[in-house]
């Protein structure tokens, strides 16, 4: 036990008794046994990051050490589960949370349907899966904990099981139930990394075609204030192809944690026709709610995330926003006394930002399956400035960076991803998926991304003198990336058929779009047709409406050239 002796917010310092104790232990804080962390251990003085409101607490009132670390309870029951930042259910603990509040995370009483696929003699190891239940739309594998090896003495039959009724017995005497505990801030085991090649598809044409994230990858959405992050990410959470949602809301505004916690009970899974609920794991931890929590949210996410990709499932994590986590941090550290680096984040600032990037990744699980966690954070940079400390340390740890433009959200441009300071280092690590749809996609991007570039160029000139003041040539290209931009890179995210575009449909799109520039350099070269012409044929037309259609007609392309070549025609015939 040791006594209070200095309270800060939710940083509280205790003289120890005769006790040893350990960083990152889990502390009780006071009467009310608050949840606590130890972060720091000065002789015989503790600092402990208080995970609940600390209004109340007196010096002298008692703090009492476990023994243990921060752990992630794990097992049958997580799904469509919402909780705080320390995993108690939202649910249970309800409209008032209490002070020192400790509800169990996972459901004691519900019977879940066992089956077992080891049987008696069998020699398992860590991370051998023993056998399932059926979970929503999932097969819940259940695993040989870390650091567990034996021959099974007994397994129970096929059945119904409580969480906590003991299911295997090893020849060791071990015996184990459904449920695993892991340290947050650990990272879960895995056999080895493998390269990231599977593109997420996520349904939006900006970021599957030209800014794609791999499986396993990672990727920054930094924007300012009103530019659609959080409803980039809800979009994402929506339309992924990953098996399991983990949506973490760090710090955000009640409201826009309330329209996630409304809409995903409601809204049908596109994969499994159920709801989407089933097979999402909501972790609210909203600016209302103890900073210091925001801190531990994130860990506990990833955790989760890492139990499921163990299973071999692909996961997809959204952090929203890492900025008030990062914020969290700095509050921390400076009710510490540590002395701060720029803006007054902590000087550690870069390696937590690193450590939780770098536990995304495709792998080799320690049963042998090949699971997944992509890892996808919002940034939230004070007035849009991407220069600032964590936007830019964000930078550096992940592979994609969605750069989200305030002038494109006020043109209510959805998404407002800046198509100019955005990149993906994933393109060449899935050319070879996509190309196994179609083999020249990599020219095709190419052409897309070229074009987009010397448009930018050419805005400075068209916001000046305006685009009659190009050459026929210039006006080509500024008038095919309008097209670009309104039929490919514009989703509406409203529309039943818009908000969702396949990878086939993208490529449809795209070389449709291709075409018609193909066709209107032929007819500017040999021709001579003005591009003010090229542009009024009523086959343009239908091109900007493909994109609400739900597929692309696969004589457009013919019609194109049908179209052009007329006009050729007629034009060579009046030179005549």
């Amino acid at each position: 036990m040791a006594r209070i002796t200095y309270i800060s917010g939710p940083i509280v310092k205790a003289t120890l008794e005769n006790e040893s104790p350990k960083l990152l232990e889990v502390a009780y804080v006071g009467k009310d046994k608050l949840i606590g962390e130890i972060v720091s251990v000065e002789r015989d003085t503790i600092t402990v990051q208080v995970y609940e409101a600390t209004e109340g607490l007196k010096l002298g009132e008692p703090v009492i050490l476990s023994g243990e670390m921060l752990k992630a309870i794990l097992g049958p029951g997580l799904l469509g589960s919402i909780y705080d930042g320390i995993e108690r259910p939202l649910i249970k603990l309800g409209e008032r949370i209490e002070k020192g509040a400790s509800v169990y995370p996972l459901s004691k009483d519900k019977k879940w349907h066992f089956v077992p696929l080891l049987k008696k003699g069998d020699e398992v190891e860590e991370g051998d899966i023993f056998g399932y239940v059926k979970e929503g739309s999932i097969k819940h594998f259940l695993t040989i904990p870390h650091g567990t090896e034996g021959i099974i003495e007994e397994i129970k039959e096929e059945g119904e099981y409580t969480i906590n009724e003991e299911i295997l017995c090893l020849h060791n005497g071990r015996k184990l139930t459904m449920i695993q505990e892991w340290p947050v801030r650990f990272g879960r085991k895995y056999r080895k990394r493998l390269k990231p090649d599977t593109p997420l598809i996520t349904g939006q044409r900006i970021i599957d075609f030209l800014f794609p994230i791999a499986k396993g990858g990672t990727a920054s959405i930094p924007g300012g204030f009103g530019t659609g992050k959080t409803i980039l990410q809800q979009t994402l959470a929506k339309w992924c192809d990953a098996d399991i949602i983990v949506y973490i809301g760090c710090g955000e505004r009640g409201n826009e944690m309330t329209e996630v916690l409304e809409e995903f009970p409601e809204l049908e899974d596109p994969k499994t026709g159920k709801k989407l609920i089933e097979r999402t794991i909501l972790i609210a931890n909203t600016s209302n709610m103890p900073v210091s929590a925001r801190e531990a949210s994130i860990y506990l996410g990833i955790t989760i995330a890492e139990y499921f990709r163990d299973m071999g499932y692909h996961v997809a994590l959204m952090a929203d926003s890492t900025s008030r986590w990062a914020e969290a941090m700095r509050e921390l550290s400076t009710r510490m006394g540590e002395l701060p680096i720029e803006e007054g984040f902590p000087a550690y600032l870069s390696s937590r930002i690193a450590g939780v990037y770098e536990r995304a990744g495709f792998v080799e699980t320690m049963s042998g399956k090949v699971g997944s966690l992509s890892i996808i954070g919002a940034v939230s940079p004070p007035g849009g400035d991407f220069s600032e400390p964590v936007t830019r340390h964000t930078r550096r740890f992940t592979s994609v960076f969605w750069a989200l433009d305030k002038e494109l959200a006020n043109a209510r441009f959805y998404p407002a991803i800046n198509y100019t300071q955005s990149y993906s280092a994933y393109g060449e690590t899935v050319r070879v998926w996509w190309e196994d749809i179609y083999k020249e996609w990599y020219e095709l991007r190419s052409w897309m991304m070229k074009l987009l570039q010397e448009d930018d160029k050419l805005q400075r000139i068209v916001k000046l003198l305006g685009s009659e003041a190009l050459p026929e040539e210039q006006k080509l290209t500024v008038e095919i990336a309008n097209l670009v931009k309104e039929v490919f890179l514009q989703q509406n995210a409203f529309d039943p058929i818009d908000a969702y575009c396949p990878p086939e449909k993208q490529i449809a799109l795209a070389k449709a779009l291709k075409s018609l520039y193909d066709w209107w350099q032929a007819c500017l070269k040999e021709a001579a047709i003005p591009i003010k012409t090229l542009k009024e044929q009523k086959i343009v037309e239908e091109i900007i409406k493909l994109r609400f259609l739900k597929s692309v007609p696969e004589n457009i392309e013919e019609k194109i050239e049908s179209t052009y070549k007329n006009l050729i025609k007629i034009y060579g015939e009046r030179e005549k």
